[in-house]
């Protein structure tokens, strides 16, 4: 009989990663990246662009087409790069954001953006000028290290840490300690999936506890204070709000705690099976994991037993964006949150907020999960001056609910996994609804995605916009699918699709019908969210639609991989 013939087997997408990062750790081999430099963009190797430049906070940038542009729900890559700079609890210098504005005109085009993970992120970046950002950045105490990959990703914490009236513990060391224990630790190169930590000492929780693999939330017991324990948060295309553990973490357990939690996920080898199945989240959504048993593998690995935890108080607001004018704790100043429209600034704007944060203050200011600054140690008497000049810069203090709340990924202009173009229509949808709704009066949480996966945070957004593309007169265009009602803090939910899908061309016409029904129709000292609540989702449906429609076909999946670059 003659011989069998052995038959190939493909590598599937995980078994590709998980044996890249076998080989190689990304962190200990930096000078490949300087040899690419000096060889130029065709030197390049496949397994740098599709993987180990995302260690250094790199990913390859799209061609501005999107994922229609590709095959399997990728979009083709262009031969420039985006980088994401981690600034660890959104703390900022002005000598360093100046750094980042002078980086910003001569290698990104004049462009930075503000993520929801307050890191800035630069597009435009050619392979011979990474060596020298990431060599300028770590001179001045910042990197793009972790920012992507398999790895603890920027550590979130409130921005108001250390100067906040009510805040139980100024959190902000806690959050850089483990900023720094983490990122760049060879121990936690190779985890199965991106890992995300949030620690915060303030009572509004405003670094999101509740979408975070980690979290740490300040409580007090008897006079003690500590942390309450989150696991398992996350959006993407499958959200899944973060599981409270019965347990008081005291601050010098803190560190120890997080380090366990983060050894706990490196070593699921179940989790590295699948790249859309690899977050921490389904231990509890596949796995079977409880509070219960997280905890006691927890408590099992320290070698201790936590006491139980105390009553918390879940913060009510909408926002937790700091925007406006507001007295630090510390006498005779103040901090001033000014809000960035999509986040985007330009590296004459960071150079003209480092000279402002010089200028009026101490030369502090921090980045927050909804892609503002604030400038902090302000001399109360002269905040309105302040306020003047940065509305002059185009930040502002005092903008409409639209112009505060808007959140938008990076879309089909930088992303190759997104499907429509986000901060453009975002500004222009932001326009739009100023004149169509004047004087809207409520918070409105409004989150723009380019795709299902998620980046632009639309599960916890009052009104959330999902990327889509459908045929309309005869060609293809954006459109966006509505979801509504998510929030975080106390009423905590993601967001209820509604089943309704429009060009984006259509939107501002489809959200001022709402907003005006909600207007007229609202109960006396009825907020959005509870309007929401009361309504089904086909009367939410014909109120954007302004007629009785049929539902459109449940969201459509990510066809593609959830993006390494997705903060």
């Amino acid at each position: 009989m003659p011989e069998a013939t052995a038959v190939a087997v493909k590598e599937t997408k995980a078994q590709k990663m998980e044996r890249l990062k076998r080989e190689k750790n990304p962190w200990q081999v930096f000078d490949e990246v300087r040899q690419f430099a000096r060889e130029g963009r065709a030197s390049v190797v496949p397994e740098w662009a599709s993987a180990y430049f995302k260690w250094w906070g790199v990913y390859t940038q799209g061609d501005g087409v999107g994922a229609v542009g590709g095959k399997g729900g990728e979009g083709l890559a262009s031969e420039y790069f985006m980088m994401r700079i981690g600034i660890p609890n959104g703390i900022l210098r002005a000598d360093q954001l100046r750094v980042i504005a002078d980086l910003t005109r001569r290698h990104a085009r004049n462009l930075a953006d503000i993520t929801v993970r307050q890191n800035i992120q630069l597009h435009w970046l050619t392979i011979d000028a990474l060596p020298e950002i990431v060599d300028t950045l770590d001179r001045i105490g910042l990197s793009p290290r972790g920012a992507c990959g398999d790895v603890v990703r920027n550590v979130t914490g409130c921005p108001l840490a250390g100067i906040a009236h009510d805040e139980l513990i100024d959190a902000s060391p806690l959050a850089l300690e483990i900023s720094r224990t983490l990122i760049g630790n060879d121990e936690f190169y190779n985890l199965p999936r991106k890992f995300k930590i949030s620690v915060t000492g303030c009572s509004s929780w405003c670094s999101y506890p509740e979408i975070n693999d980690i979290a740490l939330t300040a409580a007090r017991r008897d006079g003690e204070v500590g942390y309450i324990l989150r696991v398992g948060g996350g959006l993407s295309n499958e959200p899944h709000l973060a599981v409270k553990l019965n347990a008081f973490i005291r601050p010098d357990q803190a560190l120890a705690t997080v380090r366990t939690i983060a050894e706990i996920f490196r070593d699921q080898q179940g989790l590295r099976e699948s790249r859309d199945r690899a977050r921490l989240k389904y231990l509890f959504m596949r796995e079977g994991w409880t509070a219960e048993t997280f905890l006691a593998e927890i408590e099992s690995r320290m070698q201790t037993t936590f006491d139980p935890a105390p009553p918390e108080q879940i913060p009510d607001d909408v926002y937790r964006d700091h925007v406006g004018i507001h007295a630090q704790q510390q006498p005779g100043l103040c901090y001033v949150g000014a809000s960035v429209l999509r986040g985007r600034l330009t590296g004459d704007q960071l150079a003209a907020a480092a000279e402002l944060a010089e200028r009026y203050g101490t030369g502090d200011l921090r980045a927050t999960v909804m892609q503002n600054l604030i400038f902090v140690n302000i001399p109360t008497a002269r905040a309105g001056e302040l306020v003047r000049e940065l509305g002059d810069l185009g930040l502002r203090v005092e903008g409409s609910q639209f112009w505060r709340g808007a959140i938008a990924c990076t879309g089909t202009e930088f992303c190759k996994l997104a499907i429509t173009e986000t901060k453009g229509f975002t500004r222009w949808l932001v326009d739009e609804l100023e004149e169509r709704v004047p004087g809207f009066d409520q918070q409105l949480k409004l989150h723009v995605t380019g795709c299902p996966n998620g980046c632009g945070q639309h599960w916890i957004a009052d009104i959330g916009l999902e990327g889509k593309k459908i045929k309309h007169e005869g060609r293809m265009v954006d459109a966006y699918y509505f979801c509504v009602g998510g929030a975080v803090g106390r009423h905590a939910a993601t967001a209820r699709p509604v089943g309704y899908r429009v060009p984006a061309t259509e939107v501002p016409a489809s959200i001022a019908r709402l907003l005006t029904q909600y207007q007229g129709q609202r109960h006396v000292g009825e907020d959005l969210r509870a309007y929401f609540s009361r309504h089904t989702v086909e009367e939410l449906r014909a109120q954007f639609a302004g007629e009785v429609l049929t539902a459109v076909a449940t969201r459509d999946q990510p066809q593609g991989r959830a993006p390494q670059a997705a903060d």
